[in-house]
């Protein structure tokens, strides 16, 4: 894998809280069904249990150039590949912690995404909001680059269909499993 991929630049911007997210803690998801690269349809309002789906602007392609030039400079764009790698390190830990779903979520197709879970060797699927019906449905973090709509980097905590912690903006990506983990760890002793 390219080291450009799976590191980030030391002077990577830190994104703000713009309030973006707020709306979401409390609030049951809307059913969309996603398309996974599992082959499966997951609707994250129909799970039952406790499920973890981190939603990213866009994994990067070994050998070809980044999304746009100025693509490191956009706070929270840098750093889909870490944040997975991170959730695929810490999968285990975070099944002990309770979690029955882990997802990743981006507006990719589930074509792009199978390629990017197969490369990194995921243990769990990523879902497809190509269409951005979640996105718009759930009102998710947006942004725009390249002339796309992406999302936003944040991590949903939902039980059975509700949003009872969600963590935005979330930095450093290459820590966002154990951000979580963290959380769970602490909650437990609460």
């Amino acid at each position: 894998m390219s080291a450009s991929l799976t590191s980030l630049p030391d002077d990577l911007p830190v994104p703000a809280d713009d309030g973006a997210a707020a709306h979401l803690l409390g609030a049951r998801l809307p059913d969309v069904a996603l398309r996974a690269t599992d082959g499966s349809t997951v609707s994250l309002a129909k799970l039952k249990g406790r499920t973890v789906a981190y939603a990213y602007p866009r994994t990067g392609e070994p050998g070809k150039p980044t999304f746009t030039e100025d693509w490191d400079a956009i706070p929270g764009a840098r750093g889909c590949t870490p944040q997975s790698c991170d959730f695929r390190d810490h999968f285990d830990e975070l099944k002990g912690l309770g979690v029955d779903h882990v997802y990743g979520l981006s507006t990719q197709t589930r074509e792009y995404q199978t390629e990017a879970a197969t490369r990194l060797h995921l243990p769990f699927p990523l879902l497809s909001d190509a269409h951005r019906a979640l996105a718009m449905a759930a009102r998710l973090p947006t942004f725009e680059a390249g002339g796309e709509t992406l999302l936003r980097r944040l991590t949903l905590v939902i039980d059975d269909g509700v949003v009872t912690h969600l963590f935005y903006p979330v930095f450093p990506p290459d820590r966002s499993a154990r951000q979580v983990v963290a959380w769970l760890e602490a909650s437990r002793r609460a």
